[in-house]
C-alpha cells in the first residue's frame, strides 16, 4: 500500500533508539525526509549513520526537548533543512517518582509531567507555524496504556501524565483541524527493545520474566518497537485521513499482572 508519504518531512523526538528509531526507519522506508533528535550525541550519530546507509535523507539535532531553547532548536533545524514540518511524532517520555502517592514529592510530579506532557505541548506549539496548511500534516503523540489502566505497580505520576496526553489529544485535534492538521495518540503496551528494562529483566530473571509473560500477555510475548512504529506511520499518513483525535492502543491485549511485589521495575 502506498501511504502517500514520499518527500514528507517527519520530525521525531527521542529518535536515537527504541520506538523512535524504529519509527524513523519506517518513515524512511516510505520515502520521508527525517529530522531526528535525542539527548545523546553519540547515539544520535549512530542512528543517523544507519539511516543514511539505507538511503534516507536525514538531519539531526542533539537536544533535550524538556528544555525550551533546545526544543526550539529541533524545529529550527527542521525548517533550515527542509523548509517546514509535515509530521511531528512526540515520542519523548519517561517514568519516575514512587508508585505510591505517599512516597512521591511535588518535584516528582513536576518532572514526570514535564517530560511526558509539557514538552509535548511545547513541541506542538513550536511546530504549528511550520505545519499549517501543508497537505496531509499530522501529529502523533506517543502515550501509554498506563494512561487509562491504573495499577499500584505503576507510577501515579506517569499514568496521570499519559492520561492527560490522551485526553488533550482530542482537544488539540479540534484546535488544529482548521489548519489541516490531524492529531492522534498511539499508546504502546510493554515493548521489548534490546537493552531496555524488559530486556535486562529477561536476561537477569528468565523464570520470572516467563511467568510475567505467561500471565500478562494473551499473545504470549511482549510487543516490538517495529510494531508500534508501523501503527504510528500509518496513522500519520494521508491513508488515515479519517482518523483524528483518537487514541490507538498497541498492546496485544495486555493484562494488569502481576501485583506490586512481582513487578520487575
Amino acid at each position: 500500500m502506498d501511504l502517500h508519504l514520499s518527500d514528507k518531512v517527519a520530525l521525531i523526538t527521542g529518535s536515537s533508539r527504541g520506538i523512535g528509531l524504529a519509527t524513523a526507519k519506517a518513515f524512511a522506508a516510505e520515502g520521508c525526509r527525517l529530522v531526528l533528535s535525542g539527548r545523546s550525541a553519540s547515539a544520535l550519530a549512530e542512528a543517523e549513520a544507519v539511516l543514511l546507509a539505507s538511503g534516507a535523507v536525514v538531519t539531526t539535532q542533539v537536544a533535550d526537548v524538556s528544555v525550551p531553547e533546545e526544543a526550539a532548536s529541533v524545529v529550527s533545524a527542521a525548517v533550515a533543512a527542509f523548509g517546514g514540518v509535515d509530521i511531528l511524532v512526540n515520542n519523548v517520555g519517561g517514568g519516575g517518582g514512587g508508585p505510591r502517592i505517599a512516597d512521591s514529592t511535588d518535584d516528582d510530579w513536576r518532572k514526570v509531567l514535564e517530560i511526558n506532557l509539557i514538552q509535548t505541548v511545547r513541541m506542538m506549539r513550536l511546530a504549528l507555524p511550520h505545519m499549517k496548511d501543508r497537505p496531509g500534516a499530522s501529529v502523533i503523540n506517543v502515550a501509554s496504556i498506563s494512561g487509562w489502566s491504573p495499577q499500584l505497580a505503576m507510577s501515579g505520576q506517569y499514568g496521570a501524565a499519559k492520561a492527560a496526553l490522551i485526553f488533550d489529544t482530542e482537544r488539540w485535534a479540534l484546535e488544529f483541524v482548521p489548519h489541516g492538521i490531524r492529531v492522534n495518540t498511539v499508546s504502546p503496551g510493554s515493548i521489548l527493545v534490546p537493552g531496555n528494562g524488559w530486556d535486562r529483566y529477561r536476561n537477569a530473571s528468565p523464570a520470572n520474566y516467563d511467568d510475567y509473560v505467561r500471565h500478562g500477555f494473551p499473545m504470549g510475548r511482549l510487543g516490538s518497537a517495529e510494531e508500534v512504529a508501523d501503527v504510528i506511520v500509518f496513522t500519520a499518513s494521508p491513508r488515515a485521513h479519517w482518523i483524528n483525535g483518537r487514541n490507538i492502543p498497541v498492546d496485544g491485549l495486555e493484562q494488569p499482572y502481576p501485583p506490586l511485589d512481582r513487578r520487575p521495575f
